[in-house]
């Protein structure tokens, strides 16, 4: 592939990665957990990684076709985003509470992180739209392979920027209690929000 499509696909990407999101509150959530930022974001980059598997193996376009199947999708994942963001808003986390705590665990948080992610139709829907549209069917590579290649790209612009914000709201939450709960309860609010939005999106 051109270098000059690859650096067009990544301008276009990091637009939509830099936009704050239900994956930005779930990283602010973990920085202020204290360790579990890479686990967390592990978790929501596997989740991207699925779509771009998906999507390169052309079941994206399968499923595109079936109202009803995008539909499940789309409810599976309000509802799981509703229940974290419900969670944030009634418990926001502390940096006291950074410690682990009981059935906390790195593999818990990357779970997390990934059906955040993974159940997220706006993310797959994204795949869909987007990285088609950077492949050239006439160049040597086969289609899927620029898929996930273009794939490969959103992960390590997700992986930097994710990381900084998770990392970032540990560093300046960790010793201001007062505004790390505000800050839990908007990111509560963000990732309620995003599946109003989309449950919106399928009544519309």
């Amino acid at each position: 592939m051109a270098i000059s499509v690859l650096t067009a696909f990544w301008a276009v990407s990091m637009l939509f990665v830099i936009t704050p999101g239900a994956d930005w509150a779930y990283a602010i959530s973990a920085g202020m957990r204290g360790r579990w930022v890479m686990p967390a974001v592990a978790g929501m980059l596997s989740g991207h990684f699925l779509a771009t598997l998906v999507v390169a193996a052309g079941v994206g376009s399968l499923l595109a076709g079936h109202p009803l199947a995008l539909t499940l999708l789309t409810l599976a994942g309000c509802a799981y985003l509703l229940w974290l963001g419900g969670n944030l808003l009634l418990s926001p986390a502390l940096p006291e509470a950074g410690r682990a705590g009981a059935g906390e665990s790195g593999s818990r948080w990357a779970l997390k992180g990934f059906c955040v992610s993974g159940l997220n139709p706006k993310v797959f829907l994204l795949f869909l739209a987007l990285l088609p549209q950077f492949t050239d069917p006439h160049s040597s590579w086969p289609v899927p392979l620029q898929i996930l290649l273009l794939g490969l790209v959103h992960l390590c612009s997700s992986l930097v920027i994710y990381s900084l914000v998770g990392y970032g709201a540990k560093a300046l939450l960790s010793t201001r209690p007062g505004a790390a709960k505000l800050v839990g309860r908007v990111s509560g609010v963000a990732m309620i929000s995003v599946a109003l939005g989309l449950i919106a999106g399928q009544m519309g």
